[in-house]
């Protein structure tokens, strides 16, 4: 039996409005269950849903790996698509609740096995800590709030510049393209998901879009300086594909959660995506990716208008990339403070009660595989 495949995405960001969540479309609400894992920090719940997700992908399951935007080396959630399972972090920044109790979602407490004693030993410095972590979120959101005034202010002049005429002809192009090639049907709604593929992390920008389009064998490219327009051209897109009655898969800005960044059709091994500034990505290191078509919007921009804001747009390009940067720092910074909130959790733990409590998970997710066979 082969390996299942994986693919990597952020359920949730770091954003100019703060943390956004898309947690709602994990998975459909009518799953076969969801398990919502509850419980402080350093209880375990990454790992519980790691070691979970390994077991299923030697047994030949593709896995979901929902990635936590705030630490590169933990996980938000996991979703096992031909069985319809999840299993998600439900505690705070992305409080996450039963919506159907019992018949779909459930509660699984790892707190049920922790040393409560032991715990309120350290409540001073936990309550500290966590102050602390939150205070750093704090400052983060607000440098990357003000990044996006400095980006709006110079998508401002190059949009004094475009030729909004020429951008709608590129949009046509690829829409009808990609529609001319489809099997449409309209005997239900098309399914629109929503997520990021990059992330503002305490590593930095990250992205996993190898795996996002590892299914994917022609992919349209827009470049260009007009990022804003980038996402345009790509949202716009997405909408008309979803009103074609196409599947898609939406991937956010993660700077800007309401602009569009990419967009994947499955039905039709095809995406869409624009270049993320801050984001190392070859369309090449994807094997599947047979065709690569590129539209460079700066074809479309007036040299003698951007000539007029030179100046400004450096200094907008300067103060962008130190907003960033600085944004970047304290997210990093408040990994860090997490860590050191984690380790008066874990001496508390019992993690052979938690590991008795995994296992006993990984028999149910199997009885609900079975169901699919």
């Amino acid at each position: 039996m082969s390996k299942g495949k994986i693919k990597k995405v952020f359920p949730g960001g770091n954003t100019s409005s703060g943390f956004y969540s898309y947690y709602d479309y994990i998975i459909e609400p009518d799953a076969t269950r969801i398990l919502v894992i509850k419980g402080g920090p350093g209880v375990g719940k990454s790992t519980f849903m790691s070691w979970i997700a390994e077991q299923m992908l030697e047994r030949g399951y593709d896995v979901e790996y929902h990635c936590c935007s705030s630490d590169n080396g933990s996980i938000d959630g996991i979703m096992i698509p031909s069985i319809r399972v999840a299993m998600l972090d439900g505690t705070a920044p992305h409080v996450v609740d039963p919506k159907n109790p019992g018949v779909v979602d459930e509660i699984i407490h790892l707190g049920d096995h922790w040393n409560e004693p032991e715990i309120r030993k350290s409540k001073e410095e936990v309550l500290a800590s966590n102050a602390r972590v939150g205070r750093l979120f704090e400052i983060a959101y607000s440098q990357l709030a003000e990044a996006k005034i400095i980006r709006d202010e110079l998508n401002n002049y190059y949009d004094d510049a475009i030729n909004y005429g020429q951008v709608n002809g590129v949009i046509h192009e690829i829409a009808k393209s990609i529609v001319s090639k489809a099997k449409i049907q309209f005997a239900e709604e098309p399914y629109e998901r929503h997520l990021f593929a990059t992330a503002f992390t305490p590593n930095g920008q990250a992205h996993h879009l190898d795996t996002i389009l590892q299914d994917v064998e022609k992919l349209y490219l827009v470049s260009g300086d007009a990022t804003a327009t980038g996402s345009y051209v790509v949202g716009t897109i997405a909408d008309a594909m979803h009103m074609h009655g196409l599947d898609t898969e939406v991937y956010h800005c993660a700077m800007e959660p309401e602009e569009v960044d990419l967009v994947v059709i499955p039905s039709m091994k095809t995406a869409v995506l624009k270049n993320v500034p801050g984001i190392n990505f070859k369309p090449q290191d994807v094997a599947s990716i047979e065709k690569v078509k590129m539209f460079n919007l700066n074809q479309f921009l007036d040299p003698d208008i951007l000539a007029v804001y030179d100046k400004e747009i450096k200094c907008c390009h300067e103060r962008l990339n130190s907003a960033i940067g600085r944004a970047l720092g304290y997210i990093a910074a408040a990994k860090k403070e997490h860590d050191v909130m984690e380790e008066y959790y874990i001496p508390a733990m019992d993690f052979d009660a938690i590991n008795a409590r995994r296992d006993e998970i990984l028999q149910r997710v199997l009885k609900y595989a079975e169901e699919f066979k």
